[in-house]
């Protein structure tokens, strides 16, 4: 009796049982990392004690509503800022870098105030204090979480630029998505705990890139609970969303709109009324 033939590790048979087990197992993971339903408090836990924030900002009206709605921003728990522009938008590079001279002068006043509040408490005006000088004034020194230490503004290539070919775009955003993990891997700083975009193409980029970091648990950042992302809808979104938000809607952890006719929208919509 002749001998079987031998079986090929290329049989389709095989392939089709590997690609059946890859893709349930993808499926699974994604079930996993995914938010689900409308949004849900996590139990109460301690706040790390620092926290980095990645901003992304888009030219014109996207960069204008997003500082606006950062305006109240706490320096001491968001203590490193990362700032995400498109090449070629030296506007939004401009406005952060003046956002952040604000929230530096906010500091120094906000540690002035506190100081003259500590000698007042304990009715020794001539005593320096732990905020500031005897005077109430506060050296430069004290502002530890403003300033070019603790911001950075970095420069993404664009996904598509205006006019740009369909053909080509695939192309230019998968080089800008792997510029973005480039920059989320990056050695010299930490993987943001917080991303937070409102409706810019780079943002897209941007939260997917932090999406395959939380897939294979790159960094740890699924392990640590970071690379969270919060989409907020631009104001001009009244009944529809945009093109950037109907492709987030699903994977963001929460998804932020500004009116209410939008409540609820893909099952993920949060009112919290006009932010910016």
């Amino acid at each position: 009796m002749p001998a079987p033939p031998p079986t090929s590790l290329l049989s389709l048979p095989l392939l089709l049982a590997t690609f059946s087990t890859l893709l349930l197992a993808a499926t699974l993971r994604l079930l996993a990392i995914l938010p689900r339903g409308p949004f849900k408090p996590p139990p109460l836990r301690r706040p790390p004690p620092h926290t980095h924030v990645l901003i992304v900002l888009g030219s014109g009206g996207h960069t204008h509503e997003m500082l606006d709605l950062l305006r109240d921003l706490d320096t001491r728990k968001y203590t490193y800022r990362t700032y995400v522009i498109s090449s070629g938008d030296a506007f939004s590079a401009r406005r952060a870098a003046e956002f952040e001279r604000a929230l530096e002068g906010k500091e120094r006043v906000r540690r002035k105030a506190a100081g003259v509040r500590d000698k007042n408490s304990r009715g020794d005006v001539g005593t320096q204090t732990t905020q500031g000088d005897g005077d109430g004034s506060t050296n430069e020194k004290d502002i530890k979480d403003t300033g070019p230490p603790n911001y950075i503004i970095h420069t993404l290539p664009r996904a598509r630029r205006i006019h740009q070919s369909l053909l080509t775009t695939p192309l230019t955003a998968l080089y800008a998505l792997l510029s973005t993990l480039r920059l989320l891997l990056s050695r010299t700083t930490p993987p943001p705990d917080l991303i937070i975009t409102n409706g810019p193409a780079t943002g897209v980029i941007v939260v997917f890139a932090a999406l395959i970091l939380r897939f294979f648990n790159l960094r740890s950042v699924d392990a640590q609970g970071r690379c969270k992302t919060i989409y907020v809808e631009s104001f001009a979104r009244v009944t529809k969303l945009s093109l950037s938000g109907k492709c987030l809607v699903k994977v963001v952890d929460r998804f932020l709109v500004q009116w209410k006719e939008l409540e609820g929208v893909g099952g993920r919509g949060e009112f919290c009324g006009v932010l910016v």
